[in-house]
């Protein structure tokens, strides 16, 4: 075993934690970053423009959620698994395999997206330009999913063998020429024709790009825990089902969070183009929370999993609450700090009043409960490590429900205002981290 493998075996619990977490937290600021970075830049084009990429952003996410968290997390899993258990050839040919589900489900998203995305986002709520806005900027980034994949599933193999630095670079690096190339690209420059919104999808393919090739030559090194080339390239079902088993749920999982987040879009919709610009620009904090509960989130499925493979579920199962506890404290943190100061936030991206009183309600009475949404995912990440996803499944299930069919009830029957709806959505966040967190307290993982 590599050293790497043997300290998360045997190494002090949280000092180990915080080792594997802390790269992952520094390169995931680099993108929590990138993201409020995109609606400041976004922000100058009007509140269309922010409206269209709004409606984009639930399926952006989607695919960057199921890309990193779900196939990836999965794949961090079966790899560490595998190298946990002293068997690398195993580990190299399940990295292979991980390629090969990112390119075929980057393939399904551009069809899908390309193909039906103006329907999608005309269903959420989209009209004239903000509608056009949207179309531009998910074909260019739907339209090169294949970059977004390939970068993700490439991180998340490096990850499983242990290595959280070399991601974690990539990340700072993309957000670096992100921020250089993004506003040339949106705004135009010189003879340069600015793209608009547009632009800064073509910003986010050429910096993941960079990224992948760098993994790349990476994994090919003959030194490596992991090696792409090391075993010829053969296809095994018993290897997908390796990946996909725990893959497949804990990809569905994004979906439900998305579909939840999508469904609460095109209700916010029905208040109008300020409401909807609004609670973009308060809904995209979340956005930032998620990679925080990323970096140790990738961080647990590493170390539960490779603890898993050497038959040490106690130390798993402490691992889990200890990063739990951690997320939930952090992410609990920056909620209530949006609740009490939402205009900090709000005033970053916007000075229109309408929107940014629409956005400070929300923030106002979600951002209390955004340490039961770090909990969840946390859990989530610990369960990817453990195999087991049905629990995690359940409260993303319970929390669309919530949503959909509470939200559109007291929208569309009660006629509540805005703040009933978010009322709505604080309540299926609790909903979500509690479920997971009750389940594995009451055994779910030893059964």
């Amino acid at each position: 075993m590599n050293a790497a493998t043997q300290q998360m075996l045997h190494g002090p619990l949280l000092p180990t934690l915080f080792r594997l977490a802390t790269p992952n937290v520094i390169g995931l600021f680099a993108t929590t970053l990138v993201i409020g970075y995109d609606g400041y830049i976004l922000g100058r084009l009007g509140a269309e423009a922010l409206a269209g990429v709004a409606l984009v952003l639930p399926l952006s996410m989607l695919m960057l959620q199921m890309s990193a968290g779900g196939i990836g997390g999965a794949t961090t899993a079966a790899v560490a698994r595998a190298l946990g258990a002293g068997r690398r050839d195993e580990a190299d040919r399940l990295a292979q395999h991980a390629l090969l589900i990112a390119g075929v489900m980057a393939v399904l998203f551009t069809i899908v997206l390309l193909g039906f995305g103006s329907v999608v986002y005309a269903a959420m709520g989209g009209r004239g330009a903000a509608l056009s806005d949207a179309l531009g900027y998910s074909n260019l980034l739907f339209g090169g999913a294949i970059v977004i994949w390939l970068t993700n599933v490439l991180a998340a193999i490096v990850r499983g063998a242990g290595n959280m630095l070399l991601p974690s670079l990539m990340l700072v690096a993309t957000a670096a020429v992100h921020v250089v190339l993004c506003p040339l690209l949106v705004f135009g420059w010189g003879p340069l024709t600015g793209l608009g919104a547009t632009g800064a999808a073509a910003s986010t393919l050429a910096a993941n790009g960079v990224a992948a090739l760098v993994m790349v030559a990476h994994l090919l090194r003959r030194s490596g825990a992991v090696h792409l080339g090391r075993a010829p390239w053969r296809l095994r079902t018993a290897l997908l089902r390796d990946i996909l088993r725990v893959g497949l749920p804990a990809s569905l999982s994004p979906v439900l969070s998305n579909a939840s987040i999508a469904a609460a879009t095109a209700l916010v919709g029905s208040y109008g183009v300020a409401a909807l610009a609004g609670y973009g620009i308060a809904a995209r904090l979340e956005y930032i929370l998620v990679p925080i509960a990323f970096g140790f989130g990738s961080a647990l499925t590493a170390l539960v999993a490779t603890n898993m493979g050497a038959g040490q579920p106690g130390r798993a199962l402490r691992a889990t609450w200890s990063g739990g506890a951690v997320v939930a404290a952090v992410t609990g943190l920056i909620g209530i700090a949006s609740a009490l100061v939402p205009t900090a936030w709000l005033g970053l991206f916007t000075a229109d009043a309408a929107v940014i009183d629409f956005g400070a309600d929300y923030l106002n009475i979600v951002g209390a409960c955004y340490g039961f949404f770090g909990l969840g995912l946390a859990l989530f990440f610990a369960s990817q490590g453990a195999g087991r996803m049905v629990w995690p499944l359940v409260g993303s299930t319970a929390r669309l429900l919530i949503v959909a069919v509470g939200g559109w009830i007291g929208v569309h029957l009660l006629h509540m205002p805005a703040t009933g709806l978010f009322v709505v959505v604080a309540l299926s966040l609790v909903v979500y981290g509690g479920t997971i967190a009750g389940a594995i307290r009451l055994g779910s993982w030893s059964r």
